[in-house]
């Protein structure tokens, strides 16, 4: 009996065990089935992306909309299932979480929104449609997986100085510069694999990362790599911390927001204003950060301009007003011209993001070109070597037109709330133009009645200097504070004040430039009153009153008592 009974039970087991090892390979692939959604999700997601993405990155999800030619960096190409922000491993496909983060959040200084308005259900009927645009999203080997990011530790100074050493042993210095700039040596040589010209990311501008500008979006980008892109993955190169220090140097570069704002505030400076010291004059002087847009109100369009914002200082003595300012720049295109007038043909203003010698691209989230091929059979891409050496980069041909930039004001202080066209102007209100044509030594006054009228100023009051260093340009208008012509500046004044920037690598000429809105320069008293002495004297004041009415108070008591207290007691008295 016994012997039956164990009997019994061995077979028992052996066929459990005979059921799961069958029954394993069934669940292992159940498990992995690529996450797709159903038919119903993704026909919903269909209409969504006809009416919402296809403008921009075509019916076919091939990245070439309507609005493609206009646009840098492109929208882009889902057939090439391709995808840089992910939480997966270098040159695997994003998961649909990773899918949903992008559509949800956008991608900053770029053409691509966010879009908080669509509901949960929509955005993820939109990331399964775009899975059918390539067939890896099908195959049950290229199911995602996210890797294990680690939580951030503490950011110390000694993790900021490993990571600055790291960041040049590790090849980042090439493209991004020695500040992050976006400055290095191979920055202008960047392509994608379509052969369209990229920038590297400007890491001294962490706000504009299209993955997210936290340390922990920094971090994950150094461990998955962008696919399609230079940028590799340092998962296997570097241990942990040693990411982690890299992220900490390049979150010490900058803040995670730009801090712009709205006026510039002239300082009074005591001492005549030199020149010749450059930026060190601005010292005393407030920063203000502008943004820099692209003009697309009139032909010679840029949607994205290379410049994404420009700081500004103003300072004035007892003669004169300076302003400065800076912007970063790839490269300083110290020849050719440049002009507002310049004229930008219509099939250039059509053509798309073209790679030719010369040509530019919109500056990248956290680096954004574009060239490692994917591995035969549509597969993962081997890992690129970070430390790699790379060939000597080839100078691309020099462009036929330099940077400049420039200030504009009314050429009459306005009476009420009407501003001239921020586009240098229109015929009722003129504008006072400050051009400086970066080939050039000195800058020129123009007057503008419209970006086609445009001439030169009479008056021959405007100077400045200009220099360039490590991936940016500082530029110095100086000019009376009371000029032969235009709008003077007084104390206690607000006048309109906007700005332009054109890259001459980016071919950028006349129209096509950044520039900004109309923003506000105020002109600080010479002598601010300091409020310590009010605020002292009033609190003595009332501190005196306070004394003085205790004191009457406490005669008062006095003299009730006095008067009209009790009598002194009658064995008292007799005694």
């Amino acid at each position: 009996m016994t012997s039956r009974l164990i009997g019994s039970r061995a077979l028992g087991c052996l066929a459990v065990l005979i059921a799961l090892l069958w029954a394993a390979p069934t669940w292992s692939v159940r498990a992995q089935a690529p996450d797709v959604g159903t038919e119903a999700q993704r026909e919903s997601g269909k209409a969504l992306y006809l009416k919402y993405c296809s403008q921009c990155h075509g019916e076919k999800g091939d990245g070439e909309g309507h609005g493609t030619p206009h646009l840098r960096p492109r929208p882009r190409d889902f057939t090439s299932g391709k995808f840089k922000i992910r939480t997966t491993a270098n040159g695997a496909l994003p998961t649909h979480q990773d899918l949903v983060n992008i559509i949800r959040r956008g991608m900053p200084y770029t053409s691509m929104p966010a879009w908080p308005d669509l509901s949960d259900q929509e955005v993820s009927n939109i990331a399964y449609f775009l899975t059918t645009f390539s067939p890896e999203f099908a195959k049950a080997e290229n199911v995602p997986q996210p890797v294990q990011l680690p939580s951030a530790p503490s950011s110390s100074n000694e993790s900021v100085e490993l990571g600055k050493k790291l960041y040049v042993d590790s090849g980042c210095v090439k493209c991004h510069g020695t500040l992050g700039r976006g400055d290095g040596p191979s920055a202008p040589t960047l392509k994608d694999d379509a052969g369209y010209q990229i920038r590297a990311a400007d890491l001294a501008q962490r706000w504009t990362f299209r993955g997210g500008s936290s340390r922990e979006d920094i971090f994950r980008t150094m461990s998955t790599g962008l696919n399609g892109t230079p940028m590799p993955s340092f998962a296997d190169a570097l241990k942990p911390e040693e990411r982690w220090a890299i992220t900490d140097f390049i979150a010490s570069l900058s803040s995670e927001a730009p801090g712009y704002t709205n006026l510039v505030i002239a300082k009074y400076v005591p001492e005549a204003i030199d020149l010749k010291k450059g930026a060190a004059s601005f010292q005393s002087a407030r920063v203000a950060h502008f943004p820099l847009i692209g003009q697309i109100m009139e032909p010679g369009r840029a949607f994205h301009p290379p410049a994404t914002s420009v700081m500004v200082q103003a300072i004035y003595d007892a003669d004169s007003v300076a302003v400065l300012l800076r912007w970063h720049d790839m490269s300083p295109e110290k020849t050719g011209k440049n002009g507002p007038l310049l004229p930008v043909p219509a099939e250039e203003e059509e053509e798309a993001s073209a790679a030719a010698p010369g040509g530019g691209d919109a500056p990248s989230g956290f680096g954004d070109a574009e060239v490692a091929p994917s591995a035969p059979g549509g597969g993962q891409p081997p890992a690129a070597d970070p430390f790699a050496e790379e060939p000597a980069a080839q100078a691309g041909q020099p462009s036929e037109f330099s940077d400049a930039v420039a200030i504009q004001i009314p050429t009459e202080t306005p009476a009420g709330a009407r501003k001239p066209y921020f586009i240098f102007g229109d015929s009722q209100s003129s504008v006072d133009l400050w051009f400086f044509d970066l080939a050039l030594t000195e800058p020129t006054q123009l007057t503008g009645r419209g970006s086609t009228d445009i001439k030169a100023s009479d008056a021959k009051d405007l100077t400045g200097v200009a220099s360039y260093d490590q991936g940016e340009w500082s530029v110095i208008f100086k000019r009376p504070l009371r000029p032969s012509s235009g709008a003077a500046l007084s104390q206690g004044q607000f006048l309109p004040i906007a700005f332009s920037v054109w890259d001459g690598f980016s071919r950028e000429r006349g129209n096509r430039r950044g520039l900004t809105a109309w923003y506000s320069i105020y002109v600080e008293a010479q002598v601010v009153p300091s409020v310590v002495g009010p605020m002292l004297r009033t609190a003595l004041l009332i501190l005196g009153l306070e004394l003085a009415v205790i004191g009457w108070v406490r005669w008062r008591s006095r003299t009730r008592g006095d008067l009209g207290g009790e009598p002194s007691h009658p064995a008292a008295t007799s005694a």
